[in-house]
C-alpha cells in the first residue's frame, strides 16, 4: 500500500542530505539531487511525492508492478545493479530502490497541483472525512450508468481505491459490484465512500504495527473459497474493458443485484 511506502521513505530519508542519488529515467538522468535534502515523503493516491529542499519534487507512480525498497547503506541490496532498479536515494545511513516504476518525474514543488489537478480527492486524505468524501460523492454521483466496480478504479473520481479495496468495500456493504453509480441515492454514495475510507485507514494502521500480510481480506484474492458471511464460493468478475480490465472479487448471494447500499427510488 502506496500510503505505507511514503511512510517508510519517509522515515528513512527525511531530514538527512542525501550521498547518493540516481534517478535512471531518460528525463530525469541528468538531475543533480546528492547533497539535497529530503523534506517529506507523501501519498495523494496512486502517487507518491518526494519532496527536497531546493523546492523540488521527485514524482513516482509504482503502476502494477513497481515498489520501493528500503536498505541499509553499504549493504550488498544497497548496490542497486539490478537493471529494474529506476530510483536510488540514499543517506549515510539508508538506501532506497525504486523498483519497476512505472511513472517518474523531477518536477517544481510548485507545479504538484498541476500534475494531480485531474485527480479526485484522496481517500485517505486527512481532509476526506470532511471536504474530501463531499467533494467525492458530487463526483460520483455524475457518474451515470457506470459500474461501481469501474468508477471505484477510476482515480479522476476518488483517488486511493485499487482493485483490493474496490472489491472489500463493496462486499462490506452487500453491494453488487456492477450497480450503475448514478443509482446510488445521496446516503448510498456517503456510506460507500466512508466504508472506503474506513477500511483503507484500518489497512494502513494494520500494516504499520503487524505487516500487510496481516491485513484481512474478505473478499479479494478468495475465489473459490466460502464467503465468510453464507459460505458460497467467491466468484471473480471484471471491471472495465480491455486493456484496463481489472479483476472484481465477490459473493453472489450477499452481492446479489439490488441488495447493499441505498439507491434512488423513482418519485
Amino acid at each position: 500500500m502506496l500510503r505505507l511506502t511514503a511512510q517508510r521513505l519517509d522515515q528513512a530519508l527525511r531530514g538527512a542530505p542525501l550521498v547518493r542519488a540516481e534517478l535512471r529515467w531518460p528525463t530525469a538522468a541528468a538531475a543533480d539531487l546528492v547533497g539535497r535534502t529530503v523534506l517529506s515523503c507523501e501519498s495523494y493516491g496512486k502517487h507518491l511525492l518526494t519532496r527536497f529542499d531546493d523546492g523540488r519534487t521527485l514524482h513516482t507512480h509504482l503502476r502494477m508492478e513497481g515498489s520501493w525498497r528500503v536498505e541499509r547503506t553499504g549493504s550488498v541490496a544497497a548496490a542497486a545493479r539490478a537493471p529494474h532498479v529506476r530510483a536510488v536515494l540514499a543517506t549515510e545511513r539508508w538506501t532506497c530502490l525504486g523498483l519497476r516504476l512505472g511513472m517518474l518525474d523531477l518536477l517544481r514543488t510548485h507545479d504538484e497541483a498541476r500534475l494531480l489537478s485531474h485527480l479526485g480527492p484522496d481517500v485517505l486524505g486527512a481532509d476526506f472525512p470532511t471536504s474530501g468524501i463531499a467533494e467525492g460523492e458530487r463526483r460520483l454521483a455524475e457518474q451515470g450508468t457506470r459500474p461501481l466496480c469501474d468508477v471505484l478504479l477510476d482515480q479522476r473520481v476518488v483517488a486511493g481505491f485499487g482493485t483490493i479495496w474496490m472489491a472489500e468495500t463493496l462486499f462490506t456493504l452487500r453491494c453488487h459490484p456492477w450497480t450503475p453509480a448514478g443509482s446510488l441515492d445521496a446516503e448510498g454514495r456517503r456510506r460507500l465512500l466512508g466504508t472506503g475510507h474506513r477500511l483503507l485507514s484500518r489497512s494502513v494502521d494494520i500494516g504499520r504495527t503487524r505487516g500487510l500480510g496481516e491485513v484481512p481480506r474478505a473478499v479479494h484474492g478468495r475465489l473459490g473459497s466460502p464467503c465468510r458471511r453464507c459460505r458460497t464460493p467467491v466468484e471473480v468478475g471484471q471491471a472495465n474493458e480491455p486493456p484496463y480490465e481489472r479483476p472484481v472479487f465477490w459473493c453472489p448471494t450477499c452481492q446479489a443485484p439490488g441488495r447493499g447500499v441505498e439507491v434512488s427510488r423513482p418519485a
